[in-house]
C-alpha cells in the first residue's frame, strides 16, 4: 500500500540528487535570468497587461520544462529495476510529482520576484489572486511534465517527446492560467476570478489523480 514513509524517503533522495548536482539548479537559474535580461533588452518597459502576462508564463513554461524533462532519464534500467523490486510504483510517481511540484513552485515564485523588479507588477506585489494563480499554475504544470517525462524516458529523445506530448495535453492549462493571471493583474474582483482559480485547482487534482491512476501501468514496462 501507499506509504508516507516512503514517499518521504524518495522525496528526499531527489533532493539531495539535485542539491549534489549544483551545476543544475545554477543552469535553471541562469536560465530564468537570462531569459528575463533579454525580454528587458528588448521591450524595456511593459505597458499592456495581456503582453506582461503572456511573456510571465512563457518564460515559466520553458524553465519548468527544462527542469522537470530529467525527472527519469537520470535513472538507468538497473536503478529504475531497483525501485521497482524496492517499492510500489504509486510511492515512485507520488513522490517524483511532489518533488517537481516544490522545486517549479520555487523556480517560479523566483522567476515572477526577479520579473517584477524588473518589468513591475500591475497587481502589486502581494496580491494573493496572482499569487494563488501562480501557484496552482505552476503545480499542474509539473503534475503534466512530470508524468509526460515518464512517458518519454521510455524513448532515447526524452527532451522532445516529452515537448511533442506535453504542450497538447497543457492546453486546457494554460488557457485557464492566462484568463486568471490578467484578470489577476487587472486588479477584478475575486467573483469574477473564483471559477478559473477553482478549475485550476481541479485540473490540478484530475491530472495528479491521473498520474496516480496511470503510472503503475507504465512502470511494468
Amino acid at each position: 500500500m501507499v506509504s508516507a514513509k516512503a514517499i518521504q524517503s524518495l522525496i528526499l533522495k531527489e533532493f539531495k540528487l539535485e542539491f549534489r548536482n549544483k551545476v543544475s539548479i545554477s543552469s535553471m537559474i541562469l536560465y530564468v535570468v537570462s531569459t528575463i535580461f533579454i525580454c528587458y533588452q528588448s521591450f524595456k518597459e511593459i505597458t499592456e497587461i495581456p503582453v506582461w502576462n503572456a511573456l510571465l508564463w512563457v518564460i515559466i513554461l520553458f524553465s519548468a520544462l527544462n527542469a522537470v524533462t530529467k525527472s527519469f532519464s537520470h535513472e538507468n534500467k538497473n536503478q529504475q529495476m531497483y525501485f521497482y523490486l524496492l517499492t510500489l510504483p504509486q510511492n515512485i510517481i507520488i513522490a517524483k510529482t511532489l518533488y517537481n511540484i516544490i522545486l517549479i513552485n520555487v523556480l517560479t515564485i523566483v522567476t515572477l520576484i526577479i520579473y517584477s523588479v524588473i518589468f513591475g507588477n500591475p497587481a502589486g506585489y502581494f496580491s494573493w489572486q496572482l499569487w494563488a494563480v501562480v501557484i496552482l499554475g505552476s503545480t499542474g504544470i509539473s503534475g503534466i511534465l512530470t508524468l509526460v517525462s515518464a512517458i518519454a524516458a521510455k524513448t532515447n529523445n526524452n527532451l522532445g517527446l516529452t515537448s511533442i506530448l506535453a504542450f497538447p495535453v497543457m492546453i486546457p492549462v494554460i488557457i485557464t492560467i492566462i484568463k486568471a493571471g490578467k484578470n489577476a493583474a487587472d486588479q477584478l474582483d475575486i467573483s469574477v476570478n473564483a471559477k478559473y482559480l477553482l478549475a485550476l485547482g481541479g485540473l490540478d487534482l484530475l491530472i495528479i489523480a491521473l498520474s496516480f491512476v496511470l503510472f503503475p501501468y507504465l512502470w511494468r514496462e
